[in-house]
């Protein structure tokens, strides 16, 4: 049965961990990820995809930065929106490509999405959303002294940067992107929107954070009335205990059960713990749908419930 698809890739759909920060290693990456995506394109679904951004939003705002003394800095929702277009782009061309290869005729479109949030969202008071490259301990503290960044370690891999992450309370295209998806892939909330503050007179005004893309591709999953939500990571099931010796995979989680894992604090903030929330978010939305947590490479398996986590009521 052909699915309506909302995907949320993760920030190994873009670039490895351990290569080179690089446009051309980056496109590769990319390359290897559509052919996934084409995969379950060619299966007949309706995908629309939806992808983080957190290096690549950090290092244009450092490049940025750095430059300051040649350049003005552009302020954080314009870095932002530079990440939207040139990840969009790489998308766009790998994507297509891959399709074209599967002798598919349909078009890849990037839409520069915006998305509002509250200006009174907690997420403001205490920034979780992790940035930018990984950094040791030492390094992360003079970072945190000379340029007044929140570092925050991150899941055992490192230090980061993290910055404000509110919740996505409204998608400003989504009437543009529910057309789109009659003709195209659309590939849309990138990073998970252009955070934008409702101004009293009705228009928008950017401001410094990045929505959680999870987050942002569920209420795009809601509001596009899709049968299912797929957040791609890299690990192929969401796991209790992770990393320990007691670690247990989990083929299905119960709204129950996740309630009870966050509790007990099983899910690293800011890693797993969002994409678990925005699972849970959209069966309780949407009962008769399905939410699946899975690794990138086992995309068209999870989605044919032959692997994954699967999130029921």
């Amino acid at each position: 049965m052909t699915k309506k698809i909302v995907i949320a890739l993760g920030g190994n759909a873009l670039q490895s961990g351990s290569g080179p920060a690089t446009a051309e290693a980056q496109l590769e990456i990319v390359r290897k990820t559509c052919a996934y995506i084409a995969d379950i394109c060619s299966a007949g679904h309706e995908v629309t995809l939806v992808h983080g951004n957190g290096p690549q939003v950090g290092r244009i705002l450092l490049a940025s930065e750095t430059a300051k003394d040649v350049t003005p800095a552009m302020p954080f929702d314009v870095c932002g929106a530079m990440s939207q277009g040139y990840i969009g782009y790489h998308l766009q061309l790998c994507l297509g490509e891959a399709l074209r290869k599967r002798g598919a005729s349909k078009s890849v479109v990037t839409l520069v999405t915006q998305v509002v949030v509250a200006e009174d969202d907690p997420g403001f008071q205490n920034p979780t959303k992790p940035i930018g490259a990984f950094y040791g301990e030492v390094e992360a503290k003079a970072l945190a002294q000379d340029k007044g960044y929140v570092m925050k370690e991150d899941a055992g891999r490192g230090y980061r940067r993290v910055v404000a992450s509110p919740l996505p309370k409204e998608i400003v295209e989504i009437d543009a992107i529910k057309k789109l998806r009659e003709t195209a892939v659309v590939i849309t909330c990138g990073g998970g929107g252009i955070p934008v503050l409702r101004k009293a007179d009705g228009g928008l005004a950017g401001t410094a954070a990045v929505i959680d893309k999870d987050f942002a591709a569920e209420l795009l999953a809601e509001e596009i009335g899709a049968d299912a939500l797929v957040i791609l990571t890299e690990v192929e099931y969401v796991a209790i205990d992770y990393n320990k010796p007691t670690q247990k995979n989990l083929t299905k989680m119960t709204l129950a059960e996740g309630e009870r894992y966050i509790a007990e604090n099983q899910f690293a903030p800011g890693s797993m713990l969002p994409k678990v929330q925005a699972a849970m978010k959209f069966v309780k939305a949407n009962p008769s749908g399905e939410a699946i947590i899975s690794a990138l490479d086992k995309a068209a398996d999870a989605i044919a419930g032959k692997t994954g986590t699967v999130v029921v009521k």
